[in-house]
């Protein structure tokens, strides 16, 4: 993704005349905006049923307002700091106040795209990454669903997202856009600008370390501090409407076009095989997971088809946009097996209360996909290589280097975010306290901390 830039886009033209204010592509702004209705539509409904559908019936308006009432606060969260904290020029690890409260933003300015000389308004790429930072939040209420005051979950994501997704947005997708890439010494100037895991080399087309990573080890953190659920290994605790979970998902997939194609920021052929990669590596998955649980427990599940959709849709997020289709079926596979895994051996192991296996599937699947695309951006496997805009052309790809520097994006994310997830925590403990009363979760959600049902006999 890229910064959105006005001085930058003016292009110097030969003989040092300043070339016309830059004009937004009319079928890449359509596209845009699509896309972000397309990434709402994964929050709510998509992610909210989902969720919704997962647990039991006294807490499904509980999780399904949490995750709507966390997209509604960072929304507003994003206008008044968050864009431009995340996208504006700063340090290495987070941008200015330049554009707080979105001044400065008009019908005219523009962001740059992937393509010199090619825009589209800064409205709608402010928006569109809204959206990102908005579901983020909400997917790490599935780790702590049933048992977290709802004043302290959003405390904490108010904190969290300041702290752990601003940051990291900003070391992995801030730079100063292609127009600065005029040659060797240009580019050397632009990318002093640019964001920590930036600077390294990572690659992440829409979100693997940003998004799935990030929410992952805050899920993680937030389940082991919090505690587990009353009767959790003594009562049932299945699904109360997979009917709900699985509409859920499929709101997801459709969805998730918009997340991941819509990061290519134009529509053109490059869009054109991250739609490929988003659909083919998601259906390998769901037969990975499923064939990975037919095999260890005798029959496949509905849940299980479902979170290997998921899976597979994490995996490819951070690669779509530099795999061949082959490589992306590939991730597909190993985020559907290796996920299912995480969610049945690793958190059987070790024993901690994932509600809705948020690490194991978010945590996990982005750390796949994370370091599975130094292997599928590689030319020599199918992959795109990676370009070079001081060359216009594909760079030299090593294969060792690019998987030492997806190492570090992920490596950052996953310490940043598990402490940043640690401190805040903490201190809503400290504050408002974490858990509902026994009694009140006994009852249920709804009832204690909305006072509404869900269902009436």
């Amino acid at each position: 993704m890229i910064k959105p830039s006005t001085s930058l886009a003016l292009l110097l033209l030969s003989g040092g005349a300043m070339a016309a204010e830059p004009v937004a592509s009319k079928p890449d702004t359509a596209w845009l905006l699509v896309a972000t209705v397309l990434v709402i539509l994964m929050t709510v409904p998509g992610l909210a049923l989902f969720y919704g559908g997962m647990v039991r019936a006294k807490n499904v308006l509980s999780v399904l307002m949490q995750v709507f009432v966390v997209f509604c606060l960072v929304a507003l969260l994003w206008a008044v700091y968050g864009y431009s904290l995340a996208f504006t020029e700063g340090n290495a690890v987070l941008g200015g106040l330049g554009k707080s409260f979105l001044r400065g933003i008009t019908v005219d300015s523009v962001a740059a795209t992937f393509s010199k000389g090619v825009y589209v308004p800064e409205y709608v790429y402010a928006m569109f990454q809204l959206t990102f930072a908005a579901i983020t939040p909400a997917l790490i209420v599935g780790a702590f669903a049933e048992r977290m005051k709802f004043s302290a979950v959003l405390l904490f994501i108010v904190l969290w997202f300041t702290f752990s997704y601003l940051p990291i947005a900003h070391m992995v997708w801030y730079w100063a856009g292609p127009d600065a890439y005029t040659d060797a010494q240009a580019a050397e100037a632009a990318a002093a600008t640019a964001g920590f895991i930036f600077q390294k080399g990572a690659l992440d087309f829409a979100g693997g370390t940003v998004v799935h990573v990030n929410a992952g080890v805050a899920g993680l953190v937030g389940s082991l501090l919090v505690g587990q659920r009353l009767g959790f290994g003594r009562e049932p605790m299945a699904p109360h409407n997979m009917p709900m979970t699985m509409t859920g998902a499929c709101l997801l997939w459709v969805g998730w076009f918009g997340f991941n194609v819509g990061s290519n920021l134009e529509a053109n052929g490059a869009a054109g095989l991250v739609f490929a990669n988003t659909l083919l590596a998601t259906a390998a998955a769901t037969l990975a997971w499923m064939s990975a649980e037919w095999l260890a427990r005798g029959m496949p599940s509905v849940l299980g088809a479902a979170s290997g959709a998921v899976a597979g849709l994490v995996a490819v997020t951070p690669a779509c946009g530099w795999a061949g289709p082959m490589g992306a079926i590939l991730l597909g596979l190993v985020a559907g097996a290796g996920c299912f895994w995480a969610v049945t051996g690793l958190k059987g192991h070790f024993g901690y209360d994932d509600s809705l296996d948020v690490f194991g599937v978010h945590g996990v699947g982005g750390i796949i996909g994370s370091l599975g695309t130094a292997f599928v951006a590689a030319p020599v496997l199918g992959g795109t290589g990676v370009y070079d805009y001081v060359a216009n052309g594909i760079g030299e790809y090593s294969l060792g280097s690019q998987l030492l520097s997806q190492i570090w994006g992920t490596g950052v994310a996953l310490v940043w975010s598990g402490v940043v997830a640690f401190l805040a925590f903490k201190l809503v403990d400290m504050t408002l306290g974490l858990r509902v009363a026994p009694d009140a979760e006994r009852e249920g959600l709804d009832l204690s901390e909305h006072g509404e049902m869900a269902y009436h006999d």
